[in-house]
């Protein structure tokens, strides 16, 4: 079964706060989306890649691809406004290729490791559906407004990752099932499928602490420290 990663990089960054999309960030002389793209490349276990981004951004990232002289990226193409339309390109781009997997990953998390890629293709030769989650540390609340109204368990709860990864098959059927119904609202791809597949069993992959998402400005200083450290070793 063919293993196909999809680099969701589509996003504004608007929670930055800056012109610049954060995919397009410079990190110690690199991009964040090569870092993330450099990942799926070298790891042994995927095919092949495809990049979903924004329509402005098209040009630039087949610069990128060529520059890099990536071997496994064979489709760039544009996303949609909202993160579930961006995915829902990648299935309809590969709807008619066959039976396949399709491994999700946000390119602002730019230090996912061959452990994790590797063990989610593992995990999908058992399952239709993976996810990639770290135990919750913290104790968290369910707030109403600025009311505590309830501490879940902490022991219950883990802090999603990506890549999500599917069947193709499965994927499409949730999102078939999820366009259709007017009140539709994404999380995230996992939750999609749970929702509108609950029967298919979500296989967690352990994650990893290091795999963390670039989604402020506060979270530059912490990544470039741990690509420094990541070179070192």
């Amino acid at each position: 079964m063919k293993n196909v990663a999809i680099i969701l990089a589509a996003g504004t960054g608007s929670r930055m706060g800056d012109e610049c999309p954060k995919q397009f960030l410079c990190l110690g002389g690199r991009t964040v989306v090569e870092y993330s793209i450099d990942a799926f490349e070298r790891c042994n276990a995927i095919d092949e890649i495809a990049v979903v981004m924004h329509p402005d951004h098209l040009q630039r990232m087949l610069q990128i691809s060529k520059a890099n002289n990536w071997t496994k990226v064979q489709h760039i193409f544009a996303g949609g406004k909202e993160r579930y339309l961006s995915t829902v390109a990648a299935i309809k781009a590969y709807s008619s290729y066959g039976e396949c997997n399709l491994l999700f990953h946000d390119a602002a998390r730019p230090l996912v490791s061959n452990r994790v890629i590797c063990d989610v293709a593992d995990a999908l030769k058992t399952y239709n559906a993976v996810g990639v989650a770290v135990p919750m540390t913290d104790t968290v609340f369910l707030t109403e407004g600025d009311t505590v109204r309830s501490v879940p368990d902490r022991r219950k709860l883990q802090r999603a990752q990506t890549p999500q990864a599917f069947r193709l098959s499965t994927i499409q059927q949730a999102y078939e099932i999820a366009l259709r119904d007017p009140d539709f609202v994404s999380t995230d791809d996992c939750g999609t499928v749970l929702r509108y597949l609950p029967d298919v069993a979500i296989h967690i992959v352990r994650g990893d602490e290091r795999n963390v998402k670039l989604t402020y400005k506060e979270d530059i200083p912490l990544i470039e420290k741990m690509l420094k450290e990541g070179e070192r070793e």
